[in-house]
This record gives C-alpha cells, structure tokens and sequence, in this order.
C-alpha cells in the first residue's frame, strides 16, 4: 500500500512524507513545485512533478504505485491574497481538489486526509472553537476550502470513500532532526517571519492590527507545530485503515498567544530586538480563532509532543539558519 502526497515538497506535505518514512510506508509524492522544493524530499520518495488537479496523471500514479490512501496537501494558502485573487483560489483549491477527488473515486483509493483550515469558521462566535460551529469563512480562502469539504462529504456518501478532515489552526515550527521546514522566502506564517527578521534577513516586520478587542489589540491564534501536525494525519491514516467511520476533527493544542506575544517570545529566544511597526488590518483576518482540540484526542488518541511555543520558535530558528547556511535564504 502506498499512500500519494499533493503537494509533498511544502512546508506541512514534506513533514507528512517524512512521517509516512518514518513509519515505514511508501510514499509518492506530486508537487508543481510552485512553492515546494524538491530538495527536501529524501531521495527514496518517488516526485512526480504535475498538477494534482491532471486527473490523467493522478489516475496513472494511483494504478502504477498502489495507492489506497491520498494525503491532500497542494493549496493555495494566503488569506490576503485570496482576498485580491478569489477565482485563482477556487480554481486552484476547489476546482483542482474536485478532479483530485474524482480521480481517486475512479481509480478506486479507499481513504482520504483532507488539509482543510479553521479559517472555515470565520470569526467564529465561541472560542474555544469546537468543529460543530455553524461556518462562515470570512475569505475566499476559507470559502474554497470549505467546498472542498462539502465535496468530500458528498462523494463519501455517493461512492463509499471515507474521509479525514483535518482543519489546522496556525502551523508552526519545523521539524526536530532539522531534516525540514518552512523554505519558501516570501512566507507570511508570523513565527517564520519574526525568526527571518531576528536573522537580519528582513529589515523589520509589520503587525497588522492591533485594535481588535483582544487584551494587546493584536490577532490571537492557536499554532501547532508542524511535526504534531503531520502525528495526526498518521493517526487519521490508522483509523480509516481500520474501517473508522469519517471525521471532521480540529487541528490545535486550545490555547492562544497574541501576535504581540509571539514576537516577544521570538526576541526573547533570538536575542535580537527587532524593529517592529504596525500596519493596519489585512482583509480577512480574524481577531481571535483557537481550538476546542478535545475531539482528535478522544476519536484518533492523538497527543502532541511539541505543545512548547518557545520550543517551536527555536526550531523555526534553527531551520532559517539552516537555510541561510545551504545558500537558499
């Protein structure tokens, strides 16, 4: 049994594969490599450069390597850019992930793990959030990933494919053996662009907002790290492998730290007192979305290892060190 990575050689997708590794599967990987890098996928890993949304291409790789489950990773991810690009997020995100889905019912894999996103919840009314909160994105990102859950659903009831909904809250981190790790420069994940500014690789860096009714005025968030992350869509992969019904289950560890408190925590393990300069809000950002994460415990018998935030903030800054020493900052 092999199990095919979209969009393998990103950030969270090579952490997947790494896991996938590590537990001993085999894994093949697709990847345009508009954001991805392949050098960061182990040279056992089989890449085939391609658009998951080629449903040629994906039914080829299916029947050729044995696939019987797709971790679906490919996607755009930018809440402000989708705000200004709405239709290249629905062609890219929707469109794309409904041939995906199409090619893997015809090509007859049993289990999907859907990279879905609590922008679906929009400002949500309840924090903690739980997963059965009516949902309201607030950005066309959101709208395109809730679509792609609907079709999940959909197609589950239609044709027999059960599903994994994982819907992450604020990734972060990279992983322990430094083996990977967030690599694409222009990035707009907060750690990664504290730890970039902290290295001198960014002159300053701009906060967005901070008069929203939370204690410091800034943005609040539950950020998880990448490889507990990639630990629950291992434990997701188990349970549909051993007949579970599908689920929709919260990715995050139910606490939040404002940005304000991210930085300084970033200032205080770098060392470094970077400049910082507040900006106003960005379209699409809500003011505080942190996880009610008792679900994935109770149905998936996940628990984190790495729920430390200046731990996760060491590690971003060990990769970005990583990567200024590699030539590719």
């Amino acid at each position: 049994m092999t199990v095919l990575v979209t969009g393998g050689a990103g950030y969270i997708g090579s952490h997947m594969v790494l896991a996938l590794l590590d537990a001993g599967e085999e894994v093949v990987v697709i990847d345009n490599l508009s954001t991805g890098f392949d050098w960061v996928l182990p040279p056992e890993v089989e890449l085939v450069v391609g658009d998951m949304g080629d449903q040629a291409l994906v039914e080829g790789v299916i029947r050729r390597r044995g696939v019987d489950a797709i971790a679906h990773f490919a996607a755009k991810i930018v809440v402000p850019e989708s705000v200004a690009d709405p239709l290249g997020y629905y062609l890219n995100n929707t469109v794309k992930s409904r041939a995906l889905i199409e090619a893997a019912v015809r090509a007859g894999v049993a289990h999907f793990i859907f990279s879905s996103t609590a922008a679906v919840y929009g400002e949500p009314a309840v924090v903690p959030v739980p997963e059965d909160l009516p949902l309201s994105p607030v950005s066309p990102y959101g709208r395109s990933k809730l679509m792609t859950e609907w079709m999940l659903a959909d197609a589950a009831y239609a044709h027999g494919l059960r599903y994994v909904v994982l819907r992450y809250f604020n990734v972060a981190g990279a992983d322990p053996q430094g083996r990977a790790g967030q690599s694409t420069p222009n990035a707009t994940h907060l750690i990664k662009v504290a730890a970039q500014t902290a290295l001198g690789d960014r002159p300053r860096m701009e906060v967005f907002g901070t008069d929203y009714p939370t204690a410091d005025g800034s943005c609040v968030r539950d950020y998880i790290q990448v490889s507990d992350l990639a630990a629950a869509h291992l434990s997701a992969l188990a349970h549909l492998r051993k007949g579970g019904e599908s689920l929709t289950l919260n990715c995050g560890y139910g606490r939040g730290y404002s940005v304000l408190e991210v930085i300084e925590v970033v200032k205080r393990v770098s060392g470094v007192d970077f400049e910082v300069r507040i900006s106003p809000r960005r379209p699409g950002d809500p003011a505080q979305i942190v996880a009610k994460a008792d679900r994935i415990r109770e149905r998936l018998g996940w628990r984190p290892h790495y729920d430390d935030l200046e731990a996760i903030v060491a590690q971003a800054l060990a990769w970005e060190r990583s990567l200024k020493q590699r030539n590719l900052r």
